[in-house]
């Protein structure tokens, strides 16, 4: 047994979508410090145009601005992904929006925007993308990973009913979709952060030790946190880990 390649990315190509801040950065930090090819989507062009230039530092890293809440921005990012690569070995499906709003006044367009982003996106990126992701898939298989949420595995206090709702959705798509393309030697699986500081979730970011107290570890995620889990995932490591959601919280799920 060699235990020392098993959370290597050396050589393999990743797509991140919302990849210019927040959790989808802290894996495009990892995957470029494992070696990757890092490949990262937003919709902001200058903040995704920035970030890249930020990460380049640190390896390969490309800007490739799109809006994949639509077919149209879809398939964009697959044409111009396809203009630097022939193939991908990882696809993070990270891009995602939350609404919040009380139940009685909570508006169709909150529903449609975090529906459509947040489960409706994965998948039909992942669908245009499969014929790359078959196409690296030779002596290694091919890895989606799609980011979930603690929100769809357990209530939280807030009224998001369309963001809990599509993460719960995102879960069990993630097990359909891995049956589907394990046979094609393409493993799906995803990852359920907790409070982790972004501009989504503003209360551990701007609250952090306020949030902590809530926390049976006691803290936020770390960048460190969310690298590891995705790494381990992407990696040859997690190969047998199919259509699974590994929970990344410090306790938060079990214990609200």
């Amino acid at each position: 047994m060699d235990t020392s390649n098993l959370f290597s990315l050396k050589g393999r190509t990743a797509l991140i979508t919302g990849g210019s801040r927040g959790i989808g950065r802290m894996i495009a930090e990892g995957y470029l410090a494992q070696g990757a090819r890092v490949y990262i989507s937003a919709r902001k062009a200058e903040a995704c145009d920035q970030t890249a230039k930020e990460l380049s530092a640190l390896g390969h890293c490309i800007s490739l601005p799109a809006d994949v809440s639509t077919m149209e921005g879809v398939q964009a990012l697959v044409a111009a992904y396809a203009k630097h690569e022939d193939s991908l070995d990882i696809l993070v499906n990270n891009a995602g929006a939350a609404w919040g709003a009380p139940y009685e006044e909570f508006p169709e367009s909150g529903w449609d925007k975090v529906v459509d982003l947040n489960m409706k996106s994965p998948f039909f990126l992942t669908q245009a993308l499969t014929p790359m992701l078959k196409k690296a898939a030779t002596d290694h298989l091919a890895k989606v990973i799609h980011i979930a949420s603690i929100d769809g595995i357990s209530v939280n206090p807030w009224e998001t009913y369309s963001y809990a709702a599509s993460k719960a959705g995102l879960i069990h798509l993630t097990k359909r979709m891995a049956l589907h393309l394990a046979p094609q030697r393409i493993v799906v699986s995803a990852i359920a952060p907790g409070p982790f500081a972004s501009s989504m979730n503003k209360e551990a970011r701007d609250h952090a030790e306020e949030v902590a107290d809530r926390v049976p570890l006691r803290r936020v995620g770390t960048p460190e946190d969310m690298a590891g889990a995705a790494i381990y995932l992407a990696s040859r490591a997690g190969d047998y880990v199919v259509g699974s959601t590994l929970v990344v919280d410090g306790g938060c799920a079990w214990g609200r």
